[in-house]
């Protein structure tokens, strides 16, 4: 059993061993380095770690994009099993790297109820209280999940403790909104966004237009109005599905833009914001800005005008938003980039899949 438990301590040693040189097998995540373009000199932080919108696939072709395209340099941080080494979303204790904070200019977050240790969240505690920009991607309303009584409990979703300042936890107090519920109907109805009447001169819309924004994920409820001097720069119009063509096997489950129509009825009167603006401030800490979007999928990020509003909300985060093109910045794909279908995964797929950081390097 001794022999049994040094062996497993070695592992666990080389697992966590990283060069900052490239990608190798024993990484725990990603680099991309940029060089020439408006983000030279600036470093992005860009942390996955959902079970459903697949994060994984999602934040390094956005970290390619910002990167080659753009000159940023990017570090992407994933969810790690620590018992195999592999990505494994499901696990929800461990996400390495998050000590590339120290340094960071920006701070993108994918996450779905995480519950991670002192040693890691006190890099984000830490990058928060300096008033840094963020910008949060769907599930990042709810975050964080943690343990009632648990040192960070005030980060998780709905937090209604002593604290009152942090009511409703991170994403409320940092993002604008926690998780509420699906506003479409998942898997069912899609999002087209639409530019809210006030902001269509936001730098964050320039190069986009009504319709631009397609997107498979449903339209997620928020509370209105939103809190503080949120400002909504798109609206989701839910789509109905076409009839008789949904399909567990398609990447999209059946649904298209150019066959979806308006939904009738509530649902879309009034329209929910899925991307706004706001300023935060934790106790104590600095006065920054975030970016909220409850689009993000890996699959969203097929659509141009989706990832043009990504890249935009950075270049705005950063106060690069004057160097931002009159037709929007440039959001082509990097290399290949085949997104799966967003759903929940079994620990079994996990195990099976062995998915490694080496994957997602820059080719």
């Amino acid at each position: 059993m001794a022999s049994m438990a040094k062996t497993r301590a070695i592992f666990l040693l080389l697992a966590c061993a990283v060069s900052a040189a490239g990608v190798g097998a024993q990484e725990q995540w990603v680099k991309y380095n940029g060089s020439t373009g408006p983000g030279a000199g600036k470093h992005i932080v860009l942390v996955s770690g959902d079970e459903e919108y697949r994060s994984e696939e999602a934040l390094p072709q956005l970290g390619k994009i910002l990167a080659k395209r753009h000159g940023f340099t990017c570090t992407v941080l994933f969810a790690i099993n620590p018992d195999t080494g592999y990505i494994d979303p499901n696990y929800n204790k461990n996400i390495p790297g998050l000590e590339a904070l120290d340094t960071a200019d920006l701070l993108i977050i994918f996450t779905r109820f995480r519950d991670l240790p002192d040693d890691q969240m006190v890099h984000l505690d830490r990058y928060l209280l300096s008033g840094k920009p963020v910008i949060g991607l769907r599930t990042s309303t709810h975050a964080f999940k943690t343990a009632p009584g648990a040192k960070w409990e005030h980060y998780s979703n709905g937090y209604s403790g002593e604290k009152t300042e942090w009511k409703d936890g991170f994403g409320r107090l940092v993002l604008g909104e926690q998780w509420v519920n699906h506003h479409g109907k998942h898997k069912y109805e899609s999002t087209l966004g639409l530019l809210a009447p006030e902001a269509t001169v936001h730098p964050i819309l320039r190069g986009i237009k009504d319709g631009d924004i397609w997107c498979p994920t449903d339209v997620y409820s928020v509370r209105l109005p939103l809190p503080g001097d949120s400002a909504p720069l798109v609206l989701g119009q839910v789509l109905k599905h076409p009839e008789g063509t949904f399909s567990e096997s398609d990447s999209l489950y059946g649904m298209r833009q150019d066959s979806g129509s308006p939904l009738e009825g509530a649902k879309n009167d009034p329209m929910m914001p899925v991307a706004w603006t706001k300023s935060y401030q934790l106790p104590g800490g600095a006065k920054g800005k975030a970016f909220t979007t409850t689009i993000g999928a890996s699959t969203d990020l097929l659509s141009e005008g989706a990832r043009r509003l990504l890249v935009n909300a950075v270049y705005w985060c950063l106060g690069l938003d004057e160097q931002i093109p009159a037709t929007g910045a440039n959001v082509d794909v990097v290399g290949e980039y085949t997104p799966t279908k967003f759903e929940f995964r079994k620990p079994e797929y996990w195990q099976e899949r062995k998915m490694t950081v080496a994957e997602h390097a820059m080719q």
